[in-house]
């Protein structure tokens, strides 16, 4: 791997060789800035930028800046107010600033290589758009590259400039359908030292669950599911009641041979009688990924606006941005804020009715807060009848069941609760979830049900389940006592910024702004087999930095702990000296910059 073309996060050895090519390029051959005496060409945002570097053995190939959201300031601040370009308050964009390539490298594919780090990296971060400054000359270039611009130009010393701004997600796809087969090749002997996924997955969400291939999704390895902690999903700690187990073997041959119930209709019984609902307002689904699926395909268009939480459950922007491709706007939740959903700023951004859908998990995943039923029921009845919302209540049993919306639901056409029974009652693996609405929109989701929507296995877990509600509600508690616990051991870990609990069955803990990633720690994590959530990719608002823990048993707790006190060690020791992490670098003097 000597002479591959390696892709790093700049070392603060490689400054002073920015500096200079900065130089060489921005004031003597472009003329944007004033030569230097010293042959350099520093940055005010150099504190705060981060430098992705494309080198192949000692011989440094090209660099490009990133500045994101969370720095608070970008350099295009130097040249237009907010007010002259919103997009930087309104969509917490990343900058892309000065990606540059050595002469003699750029007719070679090292510029499309590092735009597409620039965008993997961004994409790892949770970003969803970047701005940049583009040569006036060459705007054609920038928009076959996918680039828009905004309508804004500046000028730099001799050189004018573009303002521009592109979708992450469609600005890869254009890389790919360009620079693929160029991508693909390099690949191969490209030695990608990022601490972002060279492709994103296939269909385009993030989920959990890497956890299963270290046991093997071939199945032929099963006995590795003992060796394997698997806190990167949110599955119980606890197995179902033992009423379940039973239920499931007392004859699993013709458990599985057989069709269940056409419509589910004993589980739509058994849930209406253990919830106090009218079953004609009931419709089940395969997990409410299904639910959502259907749900959603059916009411909204591309031409529909869709409100989201941020951060979020990722797959309700996964359905509603990529799959459907809604209008989607978010309501920031804030970290000074402890992350809690201000109704007050719900009924706000709410009030004139402009959405067709506004979804609210709650708690929320991967927060953890709960906004009270009270709060969120007054925000909705005093929201436009136009407006539908989606009530997501996954984890409410560890809240209170009695928080539920679904009552409100049952009886409100704008209202739609849905509620897993995979997480709460340890079925995840059954797939089993329902929601609650008025008749009439329950009615019509039924009749877009296939047949047979629930297996006879989960469909004989989910009712079984249902009627032995003493043993959940004891597991429930003791989820929360394990939550505590597991919160209280790493806290006492060194190298954590904060560790919050919320109130389900997870917790999220942070590292430091100058310490190693999430992705970092998580892959240090994955030598000890804990997998954890990395959430950098579902906001920017993690900052890179916050990773998700599911709640285990007193065991498994333990050992994510001791894999989290082994994989700081390791990365303090300078066991990721050849991958630095992103961070500081030392401040410098002048600002500007161009994509080139």
């Amino acid at each position: 791997m000597d002479h591959a073309i390696q892709l790093r996060t700049a070392a603060p050895g490689d400054l002073d060789w920015i500096h200079e090519l900065r130089h060489r390029v921005y004031a003597e051959e472009l003329g944007q800035h004033q030569a230097h005496p010293s042959g350099r060409l520093s940055d005010g945002l150099d504190g705060d930028n981060v430098y992705l570097v494309a080198a192949r053995g000692d011989t440094r190939i090209g660099f490009v800046s990133l500045t994101p959201p969370w720095v608070g300031r970008y350099s295009l601040d130097k040249y237009l107010t907010r007010e002259e370009l919103p997009v930087l308050s309104e969509e917490s964009p990343f900058e892309i600033r000065v990606l540059t390539v050595e002469e003699r490298w750029r007719s070679t594919a090292a510029a499309p290589l590092l735009m597409y780090a620039a965008l993997r990296w961004v994409a790892a971060r949770g970003g969803r758009r970047v701005v940049a400054m583009g040569r006036t000359e060459l705007l054609d270039m920038y928009l076959a590259a996918g680039l828009r611009p905004v309508g804004r130009t500046v000028r730099s010393g001799a050189v004018s400039f573009e303002v521009l701004t592109g979708d992450v997600a469609e600005l890869t796809r254009t890389v790919r359908d360009r620079h693929g087969r160029t991508l693909d090749r390099l690949r191969e002997g490209l030695d990608w030292r990022l601490d972002a996924d060279f492709a994103p997955r296939a269909d385009g969400c993030e989920h959990g669950g890497a956890f299963f291939s270290a046991i093997g999704t071939d199945f032929r390895t099963l006995s590795r599911r003992h060796q394997v902690v698997a806190a990167d999903v949110l599955d119980a700690w606890f197995p179902p009641s033992p009423e379940v187990r039973a239920a499931l073997t007392e004859d699993p041959g013709w458990t599985a041979r057989t069709s269940p119930p056409t419509g589910a209709e004993g589980l739509l019984a058994e849930i209406a009688g253990a919830r106090g609902l009218p079953v004609e307002s009931l419709a089940v689904g395969a997990g409410s990924s299904d639910l959502i699926f259907r749900a959603f395909g059916r009411w909204l268009t591309p031409e529909s606006r869709v409100l989201l939480l941020d951060p979020t459950y990722g797959e309700y922007a996964h359905v509603t941005e990529r799959v459907i491709g809604c209008r989607v706007d978010r309501l920031r939740l804030r970290r000074e804020d402890g992350w809690v959903l201000d109704p007050a700023r719900l009924a706000s951004a709410t009030e004139d009715g402009r959405y067709d859908l506004v979804v609210v998990v709650n708690p929320n995943n991967p927060t953890g807060r709960h906004a009270p039923a009270d709060a969120l029921r007054a925000v909705i009845e005093a929201s436009p009848a136009r407006t539908r919302w989606w009530i997501d209540e996954a984890y409410l049993g560890y809240v209170d069941p009695a928080e539920s919306l679904a009552g409100f639901a049952s009886v409100d056409p704008r209202v739609v609760v849905c509620t897993s029974l995979s997480k709460m009652y340890a079925l995840s693996g059954m797939r089993a979830a329902y929601l609650v609405a008025d008749p009439d929109t329950a009615g019509e989701l039924r009749r877009w049900t296939p047949p047979w929507p629930v297996s006879l296995p989960a469909q004989l877990a989910a009712v079984t389940a249902l009627r032995d509600p003493a043993y959940y509600a004891e597991r429930w508690a003791r989820t929360g006592e394990l939550r505590r616990e597991l919160a209280a051991a790493l806290a006492e870990l060194d190298g954590f910024a904060s560790v919050d609990e919320g109130l389900a069955n997870f917790l999220t803990v942070t590292l430091p702004p100058d310490g190693p990633s999430a992705a970092r720690l998580v892959r240090e994590c994955r030598r000890h087999d804990v997998y954890l959530r990395d959430l950098s990719p579902m906001s920017p608002a993690f900052e890179g930095r916050t990773f998700r823990v599911a709640v285990r048993d007193t065991a498994e707790n333990a050992r994510v702990v001791a894999a989290c006190r082994s994989g700081l060690d390791a990365l303090r020791a300078g066991a990721s000296a050849a991958v630095p992490a992103p961070g500081r670098v030392a401040a410098g003097a002048a600002g500007g910059g161009v994509a080139r």
